[in-house]
Parts: C-alpha cells; structure tokens; sequence
C-alpha cells in the first residue's frame, strides 16, 4: 500500500513539474533584474533628493519608476511651488525620461 501512495505521489510530481517551471510572472515590468534595479536607483536618488529639500510637505509625496524611465509623482504638497520644485528635481534625475506629476496641494487647515 506504501509503494502504490509513494508511485501516485511521484507520478503527481513529475506531471505537475513542467507546469511550474513554464509559470509566467506577473509583473512583466520587473521581469528582468536590470530593469528593476534601474528603477529602483532611479527612484532612491529622486527620494534622496526630496528628503534633503526643507519643506516637510515634500515627504508627503510618493515616487515610482516604470521601466521606460517615466517618473510618477503622487501624494500632496502644502503650495504649488513645492509640487514643482519635486517636479524639477525628478525631471532633473539621471534617467529619468519623463515625469507624470499627479501631486495635489492641499493647505493645512
């Protein structure tokens, strides 16, 4: 009875390995190591940036980089000058090919 599970179980394996190794992934962006650490540094140095800049709003501000090198800019800034002064220093970035500035400035209350 042992050998039969112990036969069925590799019969399983050895028909459900293939199917594993062809898996595709998901994130086709990321798909080759270069390219997400392209834009990973890409990304650091632009939040680098932001961090060394004075005004507090601009640690509001999110930043992602797409494997084309289109900087997105997200989250909020307390004027419009801080949105673009985190405008410029992105588009401003070694790498950076273009950046889709989606900030909103919100004034505290």
């Amino acid at each position: 009875m042992k050998i039969k599970v112990a036969i069925a179980c590799l019969a399983v394996s050895l028909f459900t390995a293939p199917i594993a190794a062809h898996a595709e992934d998901a994130d086709k962006d990321r798909s080759h190591p270069k390219i997400f650490v392209k834009d990973s540094v890409i990304t650091a140095k632009i939040k680098a940036k932001l961090a060394a800049e004075k005004p507090a709003s601009l640690a509001h501000i999110h930043v992602d980089t797409d494997a084309n090198g289109i900087v997105w800019l997200s989250g909020t800034a307390r004027t419009k000058e801080e949105a673009e002064k985190a405008h410029s220093i992105a588009h401003a970035t070694e790498g950076v090919k273009s950046v889709k500035n989606h900030i909103e400035v919100k004034k505290d209350d």
